[in-house]
Formats: C-alpha cells, structure tokens, sequence
C-alpha cells in the first residue's frame, strides 16, 4: 500500500513539475525545483520536502503562482501543498511542517534523510575577515563619532542583547566607519571563552559571492554560511541598491539572523532614507535598531588623528606641522593617516626631519598623483559600469535618455578631473562638438541643484573614481 502511495506522489510531483519547467528559466528550475523531493500525497494534499527555512521563504515569495498553476493542473483547483522542512546543523535536526492553511505536525515525523541538506558545523576553519588593526584603543573619539562609538562598544560588549540590532553606520567616504566596525568584531572575538562566529564582508564581495553561487549551483551552500554566522558585519550596503536577486537573498540572511538572536552591524554612505534602488522590506529592516552617523572630523579632531597616528608609527613632528596637515586634509581621515604615513616614508628615506617644507611638498606631490591617476578612459568605465551600460553606447549616437545622461555625466567628470580642453573631451565621446561637451557640463550643473537622485549617482562615480 506504502508503494502504491509513493508512485502516485511521485507521478503528482512529475506532472506538477512538466508545468513548472515551462515557467522558469532551466537554471530556476535546477537551483529551486530539482532539489525538491515529493514526501507524501494525503487525499488531494500534497507534501514537498524541501531543504531549509530559506528555501521555503523564496518559494513562496516568487513562485507561489507559478506552484497554483502546478496544483491546479495535477491535482485539482482544491488542491493543496505542504512544505515539511527539516533544518540540521552541527547533527541536531529539527523538523517542522509548513501548509497552507494550518499545519500538520504530525506529518513531520519519521521523516527520511534528505540528501540535499547541507550540514553546517561551528567546528570549522573559519576565518572572520577581519583587519586586527582596528580597534577601539586606536580609534580616535570626537564630537563627530561620539555617538557612533559609543553605539558600537555597546555592541561589542552584549552583541545582540541591546536594542542596537542592527547598528547602522553610515557617513562619508574615509571617515573611519570600516574601523569602527570591524573593532566591534575584532573586540568579540577577543573575548575569552567567547566562541562567536564573527564575518566581515563588503556588499561588493557578497554580491559576486551570490552570483557565483548561482553560477555553481551551490546557493544552500552559500546561504548555510552565512546563516550559521552569530554576529555579520557588512560594509557599503549602498552598493546592493538595484540587484534585485542579491536584496531578496540578504533580505532572507537578514530575517534568519535577527529572528535567531544574531548580531547585524552594516555601514553605509547615507541614511537608510536616501537609499535608492532598495527594497521597502529592507529599508525597513534597517530602522529596526540604531541608525548613527560619523561626519567630518574637526580641526581638533583631526590633530589627534594624526598624533595618534604618529604614536603608532613611533615617529615625531612639529606640532606646527601637525595642523597644517590637519588643514590641508579636512574631510577624509583616511587620506590623512595616507599622507602621514607617506611622510614618515620621506623621513626616513632622506633621513631628514619632518618639517614644514617636507609636508608641503608631499601634499603638493600626492594632489598632482590623483589628478593624474585619473584618466578620460577610467571616467568612461566607472561610468558605464555604474549605469549598467556599453561604452560603445556612450561614445555612440544613440539619443536615448538612459545613455544620454550618463554621457553628459562622463563629460562633466572629464571636464572637473582631467586638463584636457573641450574639444579633446568631444573627440573622446565619439567626436562631438565642444559645444555639446558645454551643453553637458550646464546640464548636470543645472540638474545637480534639482535632482537628489543625480546628485548621489555622481558622488557615487566620484568615490570609484578615487579608489
């Protein structure tokens, strides 16, 4: 009789999946379809054993209808389907069954091994990614990062205990936001007796991580790492703005890690409020516990900055030199612990004291080496790839208003990093006119004023740029 039940489930399952084949991608249906197997089928009820948490969550959320139609067409317009998950990690199993509507517990038991489970174990090599020089001892508090450092050794202390999770820090470029929270992971992990998985990663990393796993059909693999993660600290979340597939994905991290009490820490060039090109349900998300900012360092600040910096390095300077520094370099601290360490470099290479000619002449040196470093040609690639489109487009003919403006975008970024003259700029883009290349310039000058959207857009190109 146990026979007859299986072939039947098994022929459901066959006719259901001859509808969804052709309704999703062939690599769809090998990443989310394959992997199911059919458990049981009780009267016109359907069973489905599906890997995880995730999985279930994902099928539900983009091929709900695709799975009515399924039903509809192998068992009936009153049919139904249960999901029965069994989630195993580090060898203990819990099992649960979902349905819809109601569930059936009972159904769960004696459920047969999975073959496509992927067990996670915390007796691994794991390697945090994290840089052992940033801690708190050697970050400098100011006016500016009170609040945010403060925040943050909370963190520290009682990861996800405080009303914190997640803590987001968000703030320019280079003021010292990856520090801060790559010192709340280094100060966990250096807790005796503390044995918390702790990973750094950029949302660039992640994002290649993601598609390569889809790439390799390995994307359980890639969510049960990050999954079995007690505290994950993830840097430039700006960039996952406009990768659907990669938001939905962290979407779901996000939910099993905060539900099962883990720590979340992100950093961002803006406020939650301004992030286009995000999902609603993350943006939400995001405002669940602290949101915090770091801004530009005062002239005190910033003095310090390079004390402490110097203290590092056991070097020694004029204090008067000290503050020309500090107000040269006025916005970004990384480019200020950059050019002191550059300093103590020429120190000791012209075995000369670091005075007040030396700093002047290596701020002049380095300001003329990032003007130079960047090209027309660099412009034009960071370009197109942040739009998404072929430089052949933009050095094309095409009018349309998606490659246009990023065009008048190049042109304009040209114009403000480079020496050369209008009419060298239209050559490059195509052979236009110089005063096409001064139409450009007027536009994104005049839009700039109007346009928030346009203004992150350049600022985004710009902190590329100077990478």
């Amino acid at each position: 009789m146990e026979t007859a039940v299986r072939n039947d489930v098994a022929q459901v399952w066959k006719d259901c999946l001859m509808v969804i084949r052709e309704n999703v991608t062939e690599q769809s249906f090998k990443t989310w379809f394959e992997p199911i197997i059919p458990y049981k089928l009780i009267n016109k009820r359907l069973i489905i054993q599906v890997p995880s948490q995730f999985f279930y969550e994902w099928l539900e959320n983009n091929y709900v209808k695709i799975l009515r139609k399924a039903l509809d067409y192998a068992i009936g317009k009153d049919g139904q389907l249960e999901y029965t998950i069994i989630i195993d990690s580090g060898g203990q199993k819990a099992q649960q069954a979902r349905q819809k509507p109601g569930a059936a517990p009972e159904e769960a038991r004696n459920i047969p091994r999975n073959p496509f489970e992927i067990k996670v174990s915390k007796e691994v090599i794991f390697d945090s990614q994290l840089n052992k020089n940033y801690r708190f001892e050697n970050f400098v508090e100011g006016s500016c990062n009170r609040l945010a450092r403060a925040a943050s050794v909370a963190v520290a202390q009682k990861p996800s205990v405080t009303a914190f999770n997640p803590l987001m820090i968000y703030g320019e470029v280079g003021l010292g936001k990856t520090h801060l929270v790559q010192a709340i992971g280094n100060y966990i992990e250096g807790q005796n007796g503390n044995n918390k998985l702790v990973l750094y990663v950029s949302s660039e990393k992640f994002t290649s991580q993601f598609i390569n796993a889809i790439r390799d059909n390995s994307l359980q693999d890639f969510m049960n790492f990050y999954m079995m993660v007690d505290v994950l600290i993830i840097d430039d979340i700006q960039f996952l703005a406009g990768k659907e597939k990669t938001q939905e994905t962290f979407f779901h991290i996000f939910n099993h890690l905060h539900q099962s009490g883990k720590q979340i820490v992100m950093t961002s060039d803006r406020p939650p409020r301004e992030l286009s090109g995000m999902e609603d349900r993350l943006l939400s998300r995001f405002k669940w516990g602290l949101t915090t900012d770091i801004q530009t360092p005062d002239l005190e600040t910033r003095m310090a900055i390079v004390q402490n910096k110097l203290a590092t390095e056991k070097a020694e300077m004029d204090m008067e030199v000290v503050e020309y520094l500090a107000n040269c370099v006025d916005s970004n601290v990384r480019e200020l612990e950059g050019v002191v360490n550059s300093l103590i470099v020429d120190s000791a290479l012209l075995q000369r004291k670091i005075d007040i000619e030396l700093a002047k002449y290596r701020i002049k040196s380095l300001v003329e080496e990032s003007q130079k470093a960047i090209s027309i040609d660099k412009i034009i690639d960071v370009v197109t790839a942040h739009f998404n489109i072929k430089v052949s487009d933009i050095k094309g003919k095409t009018r349309l208003r998606e490659v246009v403006l990023p065009r008048q975008i190049a042109m304009y970024l040209t114009k403000e990093f480079t020496e050369l003259s209008l009419k060298t700029i239209g050559y490059h883009f195509g052979g236009r006119d110089h005063s096409t290349v001064i139409h450009a310039i007027q536009t994104i000058n005049d839009l700039q004023n109007q346009d928030r959207e346009l203004l992150l857009h350049i600022k985004d190109i710009k902190e590329k740029l100077k990478k």
